[in-house]
């Protein structure tokens, strides 16, 4: 008689603890020899602390709660029942493929029901999103999602503009080229006159150019 089939385990989700300090800088010394160069020599020796001081700083959004963030709305806004635009938000992230930059710029809208948000807030959520490891359209619906969530307004609408260094300095070498994202939610999707409106007003009739590419 054939044996009965064990039970495959189930996959833990519990993250692996995180590496201390000490593990980061090991790590980068060992990517100093692979790349072929000696970490122990002077103008090295400094390299593996300042490689692990600078990812603190482009992936201290892991490290944020973008719900917090917003957590504090104002109702006293005397009526205002017209469109909120923050456009031109620069930001800094990595491909999560090729961990190299991605630089742009977000433009966020949302048409608010009873409560407004500080407008830092609106740069802030896309700093929260923007440094972590990132592909470009989740970023995109993370941080439409959360403002949609977190203030539940008559609509919100997010496009970003992303130069990706994993194409343009290595692969397909295509300097220049920039990739647009989009997400529409409520009115911005099923009302064609706002969502024109938002557009025109972060100019993507006729956008010019990304610095930075």
């Amino acid at each position: 008689m054939a044996s009965e089939p064990h039970d495959t385990p189930a996959q833990s989700s519990e993250p692996s603890p995180r590496p201390d300090r000490s593990d980061a800088e090991n790590a980068v010394r060992t990517l100093i020899r692979w790349a072929g160069d000696d970490p122990t020599r002077e103008g090295l020796l400094d390299t593996p602390a300042r490689v692990v001081r600078a990812y603190e700083e482009f992936f201290a959004g892991y490290l944020e709660d973008p719900v917090q963030t917003l957590s504090r709305t104002f109702s006293e806004v005397d009526g205002y029942d017209e469109m909120i635009v923050m456009t031109d938000i620069r930001f800094e992230s990595h491909c999560e493929h090729h961990m190299v930059p991605i630089i742009g710029k977000a433009h966020v809208a949302y048409l608010p029901d009873r409560r407004v948000v500080g407008i830092s807030k609106l740069a802030r959520l896309v700093d929260i999103y923007a440094k972590r490891l990132q592909i470009q359209e989740r970023m995109t619906v993370q941080i439409a999602d959360t403002l949609n969530d977190v203030l539940q307004p008559k609509g919100v609408a997010v496009v970003i503009e992303g130069a990706h260094q994993c194409m343009t300095t290595r692969g397909v070498h295509k300097p220049g080229a920039a990739m647009v994202t989009s997400r529409m939610l409520g009115v911005f999707r099923s009302d064609g006159s706002t969502r024109r409106e938002f557009l025109a007003m972060i100019g993507r009739t006729g956008a010019g150019p990304l610095s930075n590419t």
